[in-house]
């Protein structure tokens, strides 16, 4: 308890993160209980179709007359799905490669940096794009799967280049000394010196994650379902002609602006987590 009021307190001392913070949960609570509230209903209401803003529909109707913002909470989860994902296999990936090859060198460092410089130089988007679509994704998860193997090289080289400055540390060669096992010495002894770094990007994966599942599916190549935001803007801007009416605005907003709110709540929260496991950037 004592753990959760300080790391309250650091955020609370940083307004852009606790900014940052709230916007997540909002979006968090809007995914999993949004729903729970809010029913969905799918019925075409042609004689609705496209109405602008109002007390009835808060953010407007869509091209079959359905609320628009009822659509948001429902296709929030499915975001909320593929960022963590992907940020989960992502780092996990990362921090077990990049630790072992920093710490191991030799030929297994060599092994795994030559597979990163292969990841690093084919052109991700497209292969993801590729991939996904041959696939034949249904469910959000695997859609993390799939950006997951492409998100992990960069933190790899950048967690190897930490280990390799934090294996010359005394505490670390004390411990090779001692005979301490290898699983001892990378998850016990120099994990917990890079999480600051890792919880870091693992936020960055999440947001970039959500650019490129918007994109895919902007594209058309992954349909999972109407509400999701990506497919809310493939409809309103190439199938619905929803992009020509004016009072359809709000169906090509309304989407657009909920991603970059949630990007933007990560991007700030960064800060505010930065602060929690450094102590030096503390303002309390």
């Amino acid at each position: 308890m004592q753990k959760i009021f300080i790391i309250f307190k650091i955020l609370w001392k940083n307004p852009r993160a606790f900014a940052g913070f709230l916007g997540l949960l909002f979006f968090l609570l809007m995914a999993f209980a949004g729903p729970l509230i809010i029913p969905l209903d799918m019925t075409p209401k042609y004689l609705e179709r496209f109405l602008p803003p109002g007390s009835k529909h808060i953010l407007g109707t869509d091209y079959a007359g359905r609320d628009i913002f009822m659509q948001i909470v429902h296709g929030s989860k499915d975001i909320i799905v593929i960022a963590f994902s992907t940020a989960i296999i992502s780092t996990f990936i990362a921090v077990v490669l990049g630790i072992m090859a920093g710490f191991m060198g030799g030929w297994v460092d060599t092994l795994i940096m030559r597979i990163v410089d292969i990841f690093l130089t084919v052109p991700h988007f497209p292969i993801m794009a590729i991939f996904a679509a041959l696939f034949k994704i249904k469910h959000p998860f695997f859609l993390g799967v799939v950006l997951a193997i492409w998100s992990w090289p960069s933190l790899a080289r950048a967690i190897r280049s930490q280990i390799l400055s934090l294996k010359e540390r005394e505490f670390i060669q004390i411990s090779i000394i001692l005979g301490m096992g290898l699983p001892h010495i990378m998850f016990k002894e120099l994990l917990p010196n890079i999480i600051p770094y890792i919880s870091i990007n693992f936020i960055n994966i999440a947001k970039n994650a959500i650019t490129a599942s918007v994109g895919i599916m902007l594209l058309g190549l992954v349909p999972l379902s109407v509400t999701n935001w990506g497919m809310m803007l493939n409809l309103a801007t190439f199938q619905t002609g929803a992009i020509y009416v004016p009072s359809a605005l709000s169906y090509l907003l309304s989407p657009l602006f909920a991603i970059v709110l949630l990007q933007y709540s990560l991007l700030c929260f960064a800060g505010g987590v930065e602060e929690i496991f450094d102590p030096r950037l503390r303002k309390i």
